[in-house]
Order: C-alpha cells, then sequence, then structure tokens
C-alpha cells in the first residue's frame, strides 16, 4: 500500500515513476480471501471513510462497492470470565464495570499527572497516568492490539508520541477528552470484495507502471542514480525509493549502505496469526480485546459479521468471526528466511505452534470468552512490525542520497498513516510541486 500510494501521488505530480511489485498480486497486507464461499481479511478489516479517504473512493470509482458499518456498535474487553463494553467518555467510564470504582478513582486524578516522556515505556506512562488497573484492563489491551506487541516493550517517543501530539492531546487525557468538541466519527467502510478492493484499484489506475513479479534483486550506484536489478533487466533510475518490509530493505542495503541495513535488519516483528472461524452467535459489536492479565493465546476478535454481514450486510461475511492469536516470539528483520528474498516469511520461532494447533487454540479461547462454539476457516500469518525497543536504532538511520523509504516500519501505520506519508516523501520527491512535468524517474 506505500508503493502504490506513492505511486499515486507521484502521477498526480506528473512524475514518472515505476513500481516493481514482487508478488503475483498488489497490495501487500492488504489481503482478502475466500473459504467456503465467506469473505475473509487476513489484513485490515476496515478502514475509516474520512473525507481524503472518501475523495479516493470515488477517484477509483469503487464509491458503489462500499458497504457502511451499523454506527452503534459496541467495543468489548474480556475480562474475570465475561465481555464488558468499553466506554467511550468520561461519563461512559464512570458508569461502566469494565474496572472497579477504585480504579475509576484513580483514573480521574489523571490530569494531576505530569506530561509524557518520550524516554518511557508506553505501559508505565498509561500505568501513571490513569492506574495500573485501566490500563491493565481496557487502555493495554487496545493500544497493544494495534501491533500485536506488549505495551511494557514499547517506547513512548517510538511508537504512541507521535499519535499523541496528532491527535492535540497534551499533558492530560482526560482533559484534552473533555474540552474537545464531541464530534461524530466518520463511518467504518469496507467493501463488497472485500479490502483488497483498495489496492487492485490503485493498481489499475497506475496501469503499466505496476510491474508484478519482478522482484528486485539488487541496487547497485550508477552515475546520476541507480541501477535497479531484476531477474531479466536493468533498469536506470534518478531516485528510488524503499516502500518494502524491513527484511527486504535490509538485505537491498546491505552492500550500498551497511549501517542502515544493519539497523534495519535489527527491528523486531511479530509473527501474529489470523485465524478465521464460523460460529452462530447472539453476538453483536465490533469486537472485543482480551485483558492483558487473561492468560490466553488469543488477544482479540473482530465481528466481522456484525460489522460487514448483519442485517442489510453482504451475505458472504455471515457468521465469520476474526481472531487474533500470538506467537510466543518476536523475530528480527535479519532473521527473515531466506535473508529477506521476496515472498519470504519469517522462520517460525522455537516452540512457535503450526496452523492447526493456532486453529484449535483460537476456537478454544472463542468458546470460553464468548460461550459459543467456533468452527476454524482458515489461518493467515501475517509478520507485523512490532514498533516496540528494537526501533530506537532508526534514530541514527542515514540512507544514500537519492534513496528514500516508505512503509508501515518507518512511519505512522495504518491507511490514513500510508497515504499522509506518501504525500510527504511525493514532495521531497518533486519539490517543484503538484502539475509541473518533471524530468524524474523513479523506481
Amino acid at each position: 500500500m506505500s508503493g502504490l500510494a506513492l505511486g499515486r501521488e507521484l502521477v498526480r505530480r506528473g512524475c514518472e515513476c515505476v513500481l516493481l511489485e514482487a508478488a503475483d498480486r498488489p497490495g501487500g497486507v492488504v489481503s482478502s480471501e475466500r473459504a467456503d464461499g465467506l469473505l475473509l481479511e487476513n489484513g485490515p478489516q476496515r478502514a475509516r471513510l474520512t473525507a481524503p479517504f472518501a475523495g479516493l473512493v470515488d477517484e477509483l470509482g469503487l464509491r458503489e462497492s462500499l458497504i457502511l458499518a451499523p454506527e452503534d456498535l459496541d467495543f468489548f474487553i474480556y475480562r474475570d470470565g465475561s465481555l464488558r463494553r468499553v466506554p467511550l467518555s468520561v461519563h461512559g467510564l464512570l458508569v461502566s464495570d469494565v474496572v472497579s470504582w477504585r480504579g475509576k478513582l484513580r483514573a480521574m486524578l489523571e490530569p494531576l499527572t505530569p506530561g509524557a516522556r518520550d524516554s518511557e515505556r508506553v505501559a508505565d506512562f498509561f500505568s501513571r497516568k490513569l492506574g495500573r488497573e485501566l490500563y491493565e484492563h481496557v487502555v493495554g489491551p487496545l493500544y497493544g492490539g494495534l501491533y500485536g506487541t506488549d505495551p511494557g516493550d514499547m517506547i513512548l517517543g517510538l511508537s504512541l508520541g507521535g499519535l499523541l501530539r496528532d491527535m492535540g492531546i497534551g499533558r492530560s487525557l482526560l482533559l484534552s477528552r473533555l474540552l474537545r468538541r464531541a464530534v461524530r466519527p466518520p463511518p467504518v467502510c469496507s467493501f463488497a470484495d472485500g479490502m483488497e478492493s483498495l489496492p487492485r484499484a490503485l493498481a489499475r489506475a497506475l496501469g503499466d507502471r505496476v510491474h508484478l513479479n519482478a522482484p528486485v534483486r539488487s541496487i547497485e550506484p550508477q552515475a546520476g542514480g541507480w541501477s535497479v536489478v531484476l531477474d531479466d533487466e536493468t533498469l536506470p533510475a534518478e531516485q528510488v525509493v524503499l516502500a518494502v518490509p524491513a527484511p527486504v530493505a535490509a538485505r537491498l542495503l546491505r552492500h550500498i549502505a551497511p549501517d542502515a541495513s544493519a539497523r534495519i535488519g535489527g527491528l523486531r516483528y511479530n509473527p501474529l496469526a489470523v485465524v478465521h472461524l464460523r460460529a452462530d452467535t447472539n453476538l453483536r459489536g465490533i469486537g472485543f480485546q482480551v485483558s492483558l492479565a487473561e492468560p490466553r493465546a488469543m488477544r482479540g476478535v473482530t465481528f466481522s459479521h456484525c460489522l460487514f454481514g448483519g442485517k442489510g450486510g453482504r451475505r458472504d461475511r455471515t457468521g465469520v468471526y476474526t481472531a487474533y492469536v500470538r506467537d510466543p516470539a518476536c523475530v528480527r528483520a535479519a532473521d527473515w528466511e531466506d535473508g529477506g528474498d521476496p515472498g519470504s516469511v519469517p522462520r517460525r520461532p522455537s516452540g512457535s505452534h503450526d496452523n492447526e494447533a493456532l486453529a484449535a487454540l483460537a476456537a478454544e479461547d472463542f468458546e470460553r470468552c464468548t460461550g459459543y462454539a467456533a468452527e476454524p476457516l482458515a489461518v493467515a500469518r501475517p509478520a507485523m512490525p512490532a514498533w516496540d525497543t528494537s526501533w530506537s536504532a532508526l534514530r541514527g538511520l542515514r540512507l544514500p542520497g537519492g534513496m528514500y523509504v516508505t512503509a508501515n516500519w518507518e512511519s505512522r501505520p495504518g491507511l490514513a498513516g500510508r497515504y499522509a506519508r506518501a504525500r510527504a516523501v511525493a514532495a521531497e520527491l518533486d519539490p517543484g510541486g503538484p502539475g509541473r512535468p518533471g524530468p524524474h524517474r523513479t523506481t
């Protein structure tokens, strides 16, 4: 998605560019598939229909396939044997059963605590600001669930700090929430054929600039730019952007930027298992996360059925629930199988479970948390950037002149973050501004 978003921005600026994709499909982690006639999302399950995203949907001709989720769905936390509704306001917290009265009173002291410190752990920050109980049962699972990472292993300045600044949150989390006007968030959306409709449409719009099944074997310096070496040809480029996973970037930089390669190669990835389940339930909501105090292999579930398969929704999502199961350990980008060659996956750490065992764990935990039996449909094994303490290595990252990077491991992840970063990189590559045809050739 990083490369496709950047390609779109460059074309809008009149720049000549080529996108080289190692796989036989565009989109990276945005991946949709079907099993037993049901639509399954192996990557992002949904997006927010913000104004910029809505404009992109219209530009790509996807409006007719857009699906909006119901607006009244709640999110839940599983703790102490039951699902508890997550409060979305200070008043909601006071009447919620998600934490005790002692935990609520401790959270009300938050405005009196010092502000964020970039050097502290995310877990320490939330515990210090809101109290251990609210962190352990609500905030920790919700924030850690975004990355599949324990917030105790995340540095605030490397992860949460940027998000707090983007949201305009100052010293106090609660006061910032109280003083902000109540604004209805943009609706949650997907597409009739899944989220992969988005990268497919972007690739169609870019046309023959996108080359599939085109793994880059090496990048070599040449006068005035770079030579990009493929299996059967070599392309010249004035500028090169690495819109690839960290292991692939580390491999490509090994001989031309050894220090950058070593820094990127030390980044850790979470081997996350996405287990799709089919169940007949009365559950209604967006999904739930599991309290950090609960010893469950499964850390959360998205109610795909309720979002886009309920009354008036798509029948091909009816009964589908997507569980997230964390494997025992992280792997470093440098430990990627085959040295980070395209299409490879992280080596499974010792003690890692196979797909069948992970599916059984997910079904067992789903029944324990919800009371409903579930049948496994499929298992996917994406590798998620951990954004943990290993990300401190990027503070000293330096790339050769004429080389850039945009990926979910180097700046804010998520669709909104990818498009924001695409605009910024496009402005660096083409400082003359939109609409000025330039001589640049970017790969």
